[in-house]
């Protein structure tokens, strides 16, 4: 467990819990703490589905500009670099990933929200990269994973602009998945994981591997991965689980083992 971050595990969902008061200001150490927590999650057995979480009062507001101020080229590069890295990991947990988003989710804080595969919001939460406000741009994923979320003429006003979206209007344009009050947000975060957690795994990380990954390639070759991801799964004890339990019992009865 760090000092900033750590891994709480239920009923086979893992909490990623940032903890860095007031703001959850994601400096060096967080993100080594977070890197570390992506790899746990990823690699325990009990850890089925993983949710990120900041806590009630704020996901994460970004980057410590007091940490960055000071910086020139050369002492910024590692710094994003080591960011991005960490990043990449969370985002390629081999699990479902919900980002559990109470208050600010801005900067890198909404950056690191883009690495889950779904995002549910408290109706108050303010969300967007205000980066361009500090002169500066989003360095952590933004301006690659913000436009294959929402498209490109959407992404490019949330960057150029620097506002913040409110929860619906995050919605509405696909960024967020869900809204609920703000009390409400983790506890439906932790609900849907629990569902995945208690799912066809090796299918589930299948189909995160080939969206993932086939969509920043060619469209021939994400069709190649999917096959051979595809056929790999009858090696799977949940692929004889699933089609047995259609044929007798019709869809969705499945009481799958994870194996």
């Amino acid at each position: 467990m760090g000092e900033f971050v750590r891994l709480e595990v239920e009923d086979g969902v893992g909490t990623i819990r940032l903890d860095r008061p007031k703001m959850n200001a994601i400096n060096e150490e967080l993100t080594r703490e977070l890197g570390e927590a992506a790899e746990e999650a990823a690699r325990r057995d009990d850890v089925g589905a993983v949710v990120v979480w900041g806590g009630p009062e704020v996901f994460a507001a970004g980057a410590d500009v007091k940490m960055m101020l000071p910086m020139g080229p050369l002492e910024v590069k590692p710094m994003i670099t080591g960011l991005q890295e960490v990043f990449n990991l969370v985002e390629e947990i081999p699990k479902v990933t919900i980002a559990a988003i109470n208050g600010f989710a801005l900067g890198g804080g909404c950056e690191l929200a883009m690495c889950a595969d779904f995002r549910y919001a408290a109706e108050d939460a303010r969300i967007g990269q205000p980066e361009i406000l500090l002169g500066i741009i989003p360095g952590a994923g933004g301006t690659q994973r913000l436009p294959r979320l929402i498209g490109e003429a959407r992404a490019k006003d949330l960057i150029y602009s620097g506002r913040h979206l409110r929860a619906e209007e995050a919605k509405g344009i696909g960024l967020v998945n869900e809204v609920f009050p703000s009390p409400d947000v983790y506890s439906n975060a932790v609900e849907a994981a629990r569902r995945y957690a208690h799912g066809p795994l090796a299918a589930l990380r299948a189909a995160k591997i080939a969206v993932n990954w086939g969509g920043r390639g060619e469209f021939r070759a994400g069709i190649v991965l999917e096959r051979e991801v595809f056929s790999d799964l009858f090696a799977t004890e949940d692929q004889k689980t699933g089609m047995r339990s259609l044929l007798e019992q019709g869809p969705g009865k499945a009481k799958f083992s994870g194996r």
